[in-house]
């Protein structure tokens, strides 16, 4: 598993899954313990602490599910709700056209999202990078910066604060290494040409 492909699985399963979900325990740990910085591929240290000095995951669960939780949460995690016109039906199908298993969960949730990113990235084929641009282009960027302003105006920890701009920051970091990837493949098709 790369760089990019850690990055998205760690965000999209801390926006995905109820802090007390024991398939947590482990990066809960790692973060208690300081030690997720080390795998971290960003430099990101000081809000890596700060995400540190704020999780305690038994007491994150009434944050987690006031901000996400049901109809009456404050932040909606699904695209539909920021995206004039947006369904989940056409992420899902943009996610199934690449084989991707999805479960009855919407796969327009923020956290599935960063979960099909890293997905897409761990399956390799051959036009993964075009999928990935397509993805964040398409259904993640257009509204995560007003999703991830709502999480830091209505977190009562600072653990969602926190976790809020190290992904704005993560966004914009992997956005780039595409666009890089994206003008790699432009000159090598001159190149061809």
């Amino acid at each position: 598993m790369n760089e990019f492909s850690i990055v998205c699985r760690v965000l999209g399963t801390l926006f995905y899954r109820q802090p007390q979900d024991p398939l947590l325990v482990p990066l809960f740990s790692l973060i208690q313990e300081g030690k997720l910085q080390q795998h971290w591929p960003l430099e990101q240290d000081e809000l890596l602490q700060r995400l540190q000095q704020g999780c305690e995951p038994h007491l994150l669960a009434a944050d987690f599910n006031a901000l996400f939780v049901g109809a009456e949460c404050s932040v909606s995690p699904l695209r539909s709700a920021y995206v004039e016109g947006a369904t989940e039906s056409e992420v899902r199908s943009f996610l199934q056209q690449r084989g991707m298993p999805l479960g009855e969960a919407p796969a327009d949730h923020f956290g599935s999202l960063l979960l099909a990113a890293s997905w897409l990235e761990d399956q390799s084929q051959e036009d993964e990078a075009q999928a990935q641009i397509t993805l964040f282009d398409e259904y993640l960027l257009p509204w995560c910066g007003r999703f991830l302003g709502k999480v830091e105006a209505h977190a009562t920890s600072g653990f969602y604060r926190t976790l809020a701009m190290i992904t704005r920051d993560a966004l914009q970091a992997m956005r780039d290494e595409l666009a890089e990837y994206e003008e790699q493949e432009g000159s090598e098709d001159d190149e061809q040409a």
